[in-house]
């Protein structure tokens, strides 16, 4: 325990910054001692923050590697990283190049923690880490891709549902004309080209992280049967649907219960929660801060 003129530190080291501050950087950095690894925290208000502007800023985009750029500067890559992610999802192309930015700095000694939600691309990317830490609490998500809101396999389930009504009752092609031209004509190859892509680079994480251990055609089995769960809207019905952790163990990823290290379980929360505070105040948005309180946030002037 602290003596007189430690607390008396400590008081006036918390007196210099905002009291919010003060305790998410302590307990992050109480993670990194406990753990004796990197800590990347990646947090998005998506929850709080509901106005087109606040999403969009929330989501994972190019810019972000900036803030990743920054926080990593300077570490001891050689002890690994734990990044704990809160994410609706983002750009494919985004997450792709962060994700190949992640490794080529650690390799693939990323663990990725999960206390409330990691969904879509935030999904894809806890895929490209050797280990993914949940809790009872905890969701992923499937990651077919969208476009603006619209899933890319509603999109084709809707041009497939079109052309069987339309070949068996030509009338409905009135119907169908009136409810297709709201899609360009090259969309439905776009969407093709996602739903290929995004499980493409999750497979190859897959086998080249999680999975490398294993013989390549037992690793290239289950990352294909990961795959085609979390990447085909037939199965999951919804892009926001909720998967937990039992239902992840059960698709055969590498998982890891919050609940095994008491000790760890409570500062990884205890972070959360310091994030959930940080992000209720109405300008920050998004967030990504080390364990050593270096730090980039993303804000906006819209409260809603």
């Amino acid at each position: 325990m602290p003596n007189w003129n430690e607390v008396l530190n400590e008081i006036g080291e918390a007196s210099r910054t905002s009291p919010i501050d003060f305790v998410r950087k302590k307990y992050l950095k109480q993670l990194h001692q406990h753990t004796g690894r990197n800590v990347i925290a990646y947090y998005s208000a998506f929850l709080q923050k509901s106005s087109p502007q606040a999403q969009a800023l929330g989501m994972i985009r190019d810019d972000d590697k900036n803030g990743f750029m920054n926080v990593i500067h300077g570490m001891d890559a050689t002890k690994g990283l734990d990044i704990i992610l809160h994410t609706p999802g983002g750009d494919i192309a985004a997450v792709e190049s962060l994700v190949a930015y992640l490794r080529a700095k650690f390799g693939t000694d990323i663990r990725a923690i999960v206390p409330q939600m990691a969904m879509s691309a935030g999904t894809m990317m806890a895929c490209a880490c050797n280990t993914i830490i949940m809790g009872k609490q905890s969701n992923l998500g499937p990651f077919d891709p969208q476009f603006g809101g619209i899933p890319a396999y509603g999109v084709l389930e809707e041009f497939e549902k079109a052309k069987t009504e339309i070949l068996a009752n030509p009338v409905a092609a009135h119907y169908w004309g009136m409810i297709l031209q709201k899609y360009h004509p090259t969309f439905i190859g776009e969407c093709e080209k996602a739903i290929v892509w995004a499980g493409k680079i999750v497979d190859e994480w897959l086998k080249t992280g999680m999975f490398s251990h294993l013989p390549p055609d037992q690793a290239a089995s289950k990352a294909n049967d990961i795959v085609t769960a979390l990447n085909n809207h037939d199965a999951t019905f919804a892009h926001a649907r909720h998967i937990h952790i039992d239902q992840v163990r059960a698709l055969g990823l590498n998982v890891v219960a919050l609940e095994d290290d008491h000790q760890f379980q409570d500062l990884v929360l205890t972070v959360h929660h310091s994030y959930m505070h940080t992000l209720s105040n109405p300008l920050f948005v998004k967030a990504i801060e080390n364990h050593e309180g270096i730090a980039m946030f993303w804000s906006t002037n819209d409260n809603s």
